[in-house]
């Protein structure tokens, strides 16, 4: 099933997400949907704030970007209950847009790797570093479950020169071609 996307504004975007209980049975049609969802939307990642859900799960696609990036190549995964417990010194700034804020992109610094544990969508447990272009995805959703959005990571002055298009959100205007829910 395709889910709204919450908008930035929506308070879920701002709570702390709990982890999830480890049942399969009620979290596969979960990530079945938020994978469809983020499908239609052609986003990379999805955390669960992002479609209403204050918990601790996020899915990632990467595998449009495997032509260009082979390591890429099928890459669909689901991270439950993560948790990043380390990062390098090293960063990157790189350019972020969010299913969240439609229209929106702007240049975040961030880590070039993370140590980050989670359980797989077959509840089994994992710790590891990741870095690259997933290092940055799972940053910006694991940011979702702590209740931030990218915008919350640029200076003072960038988030000025957004005040117009963010508070058109909080208006209830968001124009993008999937399914969202915003403030009104």
């Amino acid at each position: 099933m395709i889910l709204p996307i919450y908008i930035y504004g929506q308070p879920v975007l701002r709570k702390v997400a709990q982890d999830v209980e480890l049942n399969k049975a009620e979290l596969e049609p979960l990530i079945a949907d938020m994978f469809a969802t983020l499908e239609v939307s052609e986003g990379v990642g999805l955390a669960a704030p992002q479609i209403g859900k204050a918990i601790r799960v996020v899915v990632v696609d990467l595998s449009m970007l495997g032509e260009e990036m082979p390591e890429y190549k099928d890459f669909r995964h689901a991270y439950i209950n993560g948790r990043i417990l380390e990062s390098s010194v090293e960063t990157d700034t790189m350019s972020e847009g969010c299913l969240s804020l439609p229209g929106i992109t702007e240049d975040v610094t961030r880590p070039q790797r993370v140590r980050i544990e989670y359980y797989d969508e077959n509840l089994e447990p994992h710790d590891e570093w990741v870095d690259g272009f997933l290092a940055r995805v799972l940053q910006h959703e694991h940011d979702h479950l702590e209740g931030h959005v990218f915008t919350d990571r640029i200076s003072p002055f960038r988030r000025t020169m957004l005040k117009g298009k963010l508070g058109a959100f909080l208006k209830g205007k968001a124009r993008c071609h999937y399914k969202v829910k915003t403030v009104r």
